[in-house]
């Protein structure tokens, strides 16, 4: 279903043994962007907003016996990332943490009213690219799709590769997008980023903490 509706290569299984808990599918060309930084970020965004426009789009009746909806509430989030800052706050700078924390004194913006079929965890990790070309060559790692505030998937988008292609991306973004779903964006974007942090931090998974740490001050720069 997947497959048909996506601009851009994702998994198409070979076999599933359910009993096993296996999937198999031919692999992808292209490399995560997570560990292979493009030269010109910038090229990536028009794959990228037709991408999500083909998916957000998507009849919900295609997808609603396939994926749950999930709803989870924005001050739930906020409630997260606080925890996560408790978490990591020893790790980041003294120039830092002012920000974050002015972040989370802040009251979440309002809840969406309208939900489309979402990836959910388009992080750079979940994205293959061709470095040479400055192309998106794949899309992987369907397991969290959700019927969900398609502001979710654009808000990874503005964590992973800033606030410009964020921009850049928009303009190729077909479906609505209005001042309420770039507030929404900007603050799904500075959760995933504390939550990320966490993450690397209480497992070990350095790459998380380094990259995200990287990204902090453009990320919650608003609040500078």
């Amino acid at each position: 279903m997947v497959a048909g509706l996506s601009t851009l290569p994702v998994p198409e299984p070979v076999f599933v043994d359910a009993k096993a808990g296996l999937l198999a599918y031919f692999m992808l060309s292209g490399d995560p962007l997570m560990d292979h930084p493009v030269g010109e970020p910038a090229r990536l965004a028009p794959a990228l907003g037709g991408f999500l426009s083909r998916l957000h789009q998507a009849p919900l009746k295609r997808v609603e016996h396939l994926v749950e909806r999930d709803a989870y509430p924005l001050l739930a989030w906020r409630e997260d990332a606080q925890r996560d800052y408790q978490e990591i706050s020893g790790h980041l700078s003294t120039a830092h943490r002012p920000l974050v924390e002015n972040f989370l004194g802040h009251t979440p913006p309002p809840e969406p009213r309208a939900a489309g079929f979402c990836h959910n965890d388009l992080g750079a990790e979940h994205m293959l690219v061709d470095v040479e070309t400055n192309t998106v060559t794949g899309i992987i790692d369907w397991t969290d799709a959700a019927i969900a505030d398609p502001a979710r998937d654009l808000a990874l988008i503005y964590r992973d590769l800033g606030p410009e292609v964020f921009e850049l991306t928009l303009v190729h973004y077909e479906g609505h997008f209005d001042d309420a779903d770039r507030e929404r964006a900007v603050f799904y974007a500075r959760c995933k980023l504390l939550e990320d942090i966490a993450y690397g931090v209480c497992t070990g998974v350095h790459p998380y903490t380094k990259v995200d740490l990287t990204h902090l001050a453009r990320t919650f720069e608003e609040f500078a």
